[in-house]
């Protein structure tokens, strides 16, 4: 498998789940500007969508969209638990949770990069996505007392907020939740291979 990524990004997401699992995997950096791959390659011919993450599979199909393709990761490898098994209730539970971290939480702090925003407009988006955080509760993950490809996902997207000096201290369940997730070796590995 190669996944194709970019620093700072959501593709740090199914690093960190291909990390936990431990599956064999090429990283391929793109040029978010200029969307050529570090050996040259036209990124829109992989993903015609653009951005990243794409997971190249090794019979050339190209997995995109980062919530499909940790939920594709996690079932290479079910007996390590990092989702529920296909069409049980849990599953649905945690594509409800991924769709609202790539819906509330993702898309509420992806606006915060976009310099030519006016200041009101700004103020907005960081007034809502500071609302949606409120209804983030942890037990001791995202779905509960295991760690799952939620809190991989979760854990991408809250680390942008230090970009905006958005401190997660003020959700202290949240900021504990964030330095025990930061402390895994799958973690630290993809923050180390993702630059």
């Amino acid at each position: 498998m190669k996944l194709y990524y970019a620093p700072h990004t959501c593709s740090l997401s199914p690093l960190i789940v291909l990390k936990e699992l431990d599956l064999p995997h090429a990283l391929i950096k793109v040029d978010n500007q200029t969307k050529r791959t570090a050996d040259g390659r036209d990124f829109r011919n992989i993903n015609p969508k653009g951005y990243v993450a794409a997971l190249e599979l090794d019979n050339g199909e190209v997995l995109t969209e980062g919530v499909a393709i940790v939920q594709y990761l996690a079932d290479l490898k079910p007996e390590a638990q990092l989702a529920p098994p296909p069409g049980s209730w849990q599953r649905v539970r945690l594509q409800e949770t991924l769709n609202f971290i790539t819906s509330e939480i993702h898309a509420g702090v992806a606006p915060l990069f976009n310099q030519a925003l006016p200041e009101a407009a700004q103020a907005i988006f960081r007034e809502r996505l500071l609302r949606r955080m409120s209804v983030l509760q942890h037990h001791k993950h995202v779905m509960g007392d295991a760690f799952t490809i939620a809190d991989a996902y979760l854990y991408t997207v809250l680390g942008w907020f230090a970009f905006f000096e958005i401190s997660l201290e003020q959700w202290p369940a949240v900021a504990a939740w964030y330095k025990r997730v930061a402390e895994r070796p799958s973690v630290q590995a993809a923050l180390m291979a993702h630059n």
